[in-house]
C-alpha cells in the first residue's frame, strides 16, 4: 500500500481545511473526528467518507498487535475492519499524519465524515418521539460560543435523554474540532438543529405545546420546585451575556438556581446540565 509522506499532498490539504475553516466544511458537508474512539463512534453510527491512519497504527493493526494502551482492543473493532478491508482508506507517515493532528499524543485515525442530518424540526419528528416516549424534553441555546462548553453540553443532552437541542445561528459551530472531541461521540446518536430565526421557531414550538422554561434573574421558584411539563423546553444564553430579552421574553416560566457565595453566575454547561436533569 502507498504511504503518503509529504505534507502537501492535495488529501492532507483537504483536511487540514476541513479542521481550520467552518465555511468548507459547510461547502462540503464534511467534517474531521480524531482518536481511536471517535472513528469508531463514526463508523458505527455516522457515514464516514474516508479514513487516515497513521503509518505506524496501520501496521500495528495488520500485523494483529492491537493492544498498544488498551485503547484498540476496547473501542478499535470497526477501525480493524475497515482497515483489514483496505476501502476508502489512506495510509500517511507518523510525520505527515501529526501535521494534521488536533491533539498533543496522537493515536493514529482520522476520519472525514458526512454531516448528520436529524430531522429534528421536519415533518412529524416531534410527534413521534412524543408517541414512543410520552415526553418531549428540547435544549434551546442561544449564542453560545464556547466549544468546550457546547461539547459538554451535547454530551450531557444526550446522557440526560434530552429529545434534541435547537441552536440560534450565533451559536459556535458543533462540528468545531475541539466540539466534536467534547462531545465524545454524542454528536453522531443527539439530533441537533441550527436555526436561522430562533424566536420563530420557538413561537412554532410552543403553538404546538411545548412549554419553555429559563433560568433568568426574575425567577422567584427554585429549579427543583417546578412541576415541568412532558413538553418541555430549556433556554440557555450565551456564557457572558445570558438570553437575549427577546428570546428569554418567549419562556412560560423562569426558574432560578440558588447559589451561595458571592458567585454571581454557573458555568452555562453547568447551568444547562441542572436544568436537563431536572427536567
Amino acid at each position: 500500500m502507498e504511504i503518503i509522506s509529504s505534507k502537501d499532498n492535495k488529501r492532507i490539504k483537504y483536511i487540514r481545511s476541513l479542521l481550520e475553516k467552518g465555511g468548507i466544511r459547510k461547502k462540503n458537508h464534511s467534517f474531521v473526528v480524531e482518536g481511536i474512539k471517535l472513528v469508531d463512534e463514526a463508523l458505527e453510527y455516522g457515514n464516514v467518507l474516508d479514513i487516515i491512519v497513521s503509518e505506524s497504527l496501520y501496521h500495528e493493526i495488520v500485523s494483529g498487535d492491537l493492544a498498544r494502551n488498551g485503547l484498540l482492543s476496547d473501542n478499535g473493532k470497526h477501525i480493524i475492519k475497515q482497515v483489514k478491508q483496505g476501502t476508502s482508506l489512506t495510509v500517511v507517515s507518523d510525520a505527515v499524519f501529526k501535521s494534521v493532528s488536533e491533539t498533543i499524543t496522537p493515536q493514529g485515525v482520522i476520519a472525514v465524515v458526512d454531516m448528520p442530518e436529524s430531522g429534528l424540526l421536519e415533518g412529524d419528528y416531534l410527534k413521534k418521539a412524543y408517541e414512543k416516549s410520552g415526553k418531549i424534553k428540547l435544549l434551546v441555546l442561544e449564542d453560545t460560543a464556547d466549544p468546550g462548553n457546547m461539547g459538554t453540553i451535547m454530551r450531557t443532552a444526550e446522557a440526560a435523554g434530552v429529545t434534541g437541542v435547537i441552536m440560534g445561528k450565533g451559536t459556535v459551530d458543533v462540528f468545531n474540532p475541539k466540539v466534536v472531541r467534547s462531545t465524545m461521540g454524542s454528536i453522531f446518536r443527539l439530533p441537533f438543529a441550527y436555526v436561522d430565526d430562533l424566536k420563530a421557531v420557538i413561537l412554532g414550538l410552543k403553538r404546538d405545546g411545548i412549554s419553555f422554561y429559563a433560568t433568568h434573574l426574575k425567577g422567584k421558584e427554585s429549579y427543583r420546585d417546578i412541576s415541568y411539563s412532558d413538553k418541555a423546553g430549556i433556554l440557555i444564553g450565551n456564557e457572558a451575556r445570558g438570553l437575549s430579552d427577546k428570546i428569554a421574553n418567549l419562556a412560560d416560566t423562569y426558574v432560578i438556581i440558588p447559589m451561595q457565595g458571592k458567585v454571581e453566575s454557573l458555568n452555562a454547561a453547568v447551568a444547562a446540565a441542572l436544568m436537563m436533569y431536572e427536567v
